[in-house]
């Protein structure tokens, strides 16, 4: 919410689920208050706040050009393709696309926008949380139809503290799109993918429905913004694997991962232990250390192509010299060396698989 409001990114719907939340980038100077109810933001660091840009704006691109490969060919609006972010939270980037916000209002195809089947998991309050927001904000209700909840009795009159959350909710948006918003463990996948891979043939339709709405046909972009990385490598890489097993291998697969990596160094060794101060571990982290071990680990878990880049290679290479300017205007940054330091030590890594589009750096 600081980076919106300091005018770093466009964002008209961050405000409707503001709410104070620890930093994916755990930085010494920067106190984080347990999350709680209320508007307010926090005013970030300047290298917070770029660093939170880099990121959203590396992601938008990447989901940007996967949009793009999958669009119809023809211009029609029958070209169906499907995104599923992983531990969602309030992230507003569906409600970006289907309203064509920045940066999706730029792009040159009609049919870019259209059809896209969006699910959201997190747990359960947070997707209710979610709802009612939808709910009750016009500005949201003007792109999302009245949303079908898995509880028929649950209404927006009946919802309250007390009410138990749906295990799903979903609506409709432009262009035949489609959002899902699931109230699920992601655990609950990896559970499921070791049990299919103990018993292959106990396929089962309890499995197969734990995300409701998922369809196994359309190409298929997988996002997880520091989600997977608060699992076991076991469960992450089970939680890729019961996708995996599902989206056909005609209709193509990518993943695009934003996490911590270099934990052994000076600056590394104070992040694992900011995180810690705050009852915060990240498991994977242990395991793909490096940019290298995350390109590994995308190509054991199936995906043909790998890539990745720290988030200052990002910025210095995605982000146009005066789109830099406008940034740097914002606040100014003196901090050029923890800045470097910072950036160097998160990465975006991507892959995908088959033929149906191309994740190459844009």
């Amino acid at each position: 919410m600081s980076a919106v409001e300091l005018g770093y990114l466009d964002d008209p719907f961050a405000a409707l689920f503001a709410q104070p939340q620890p930093h994916p980038y755990p930085h010494p100077q920067q106190q984080h208050p347990a999350a709680g109810p209320g508007p307010a933001a926090l005013r970030r660091l300047p290298i917070i706040n770029r660093g939170t840009y880099a990121r959203t704006a590396a992601i938008d691109r990447l989901v940007t050009q996967f949009l793009a490969d999958t669009a119809s060919a023809d211009g029609s609006s029958g070209g169906f393709r499907q995104i599923v972010s992983l531990g969602a939270g309030t992230d507003t980037r569906s409600l970006r696309l289907f309203s064509s916000s920045p940066p999706f209002s730029s792009t040159s195809s009609p049919c870019f926008n259209a059809g896209i089947i969006y699910h959201e998991i997190d747990f359960p309050a947070i997707c209710a949380r979610k709802l009612r927001a939808v709910r009750a904000a016009p500005q949201l209700r003007a792109i999302l139809s009245e949303p079908e909840t898995s509880s028929a009795t649950i209404t927006s009159q009946q919802e309250g503290q007390n009410a138990a959350p749906p295990e799903w909710w979903t609506s409709r948006g432009p262009g035949g799109s489609e959002l899902w918003c699931h109230g699920l463990d992601l655990r609950a996948l990896a559970l499921a993918h070791q049990q299919r891979a103990e018993q292959p043939g106990d396929d089962n339709n309890a499995n197969s429905s734990l995300i409701r709405g998922l369809r196994a046909d359309l190409p298929t972009l997988l996002l997880s913004e520091c989600c997977l990385c608060y699992l076991s490598a076991a469960d992450a890489g089970a939680v890729v694997g019961w996708f995996g097993a599902r989206i056909s291998p005609a209709a193509g697969l990518g993943l695009v991962l934003y996490e911590a990596v270099h934990p052994d160094d000076a600056f590394g060794r104070m992040m694992v232990s900011n995180l810690a101060a705050r009852g915060l571990r990240m498991p994977t982290l242990d395991v793909f250390r490096t940019g290298a071990d995350q390109e590994r680990r995308l190509r054991a878990a199936g995906f043909d192509e790998a890539r990745q880049l720290t988030v200052d290679a990002v910025w210095e290479r995605w982000v146009a010299p005066a789109e830099k300017e406008r940034v740097d205007g914002l606040e100014g940054l003196d901090e050029l060396e923890e800045w470097n330091l910072l950036a160097s030590h998160y990465i975006v890594a991507w892959g995908w698989r088959g033929s149906r589009f191309r994740l190459v750096e844009p």
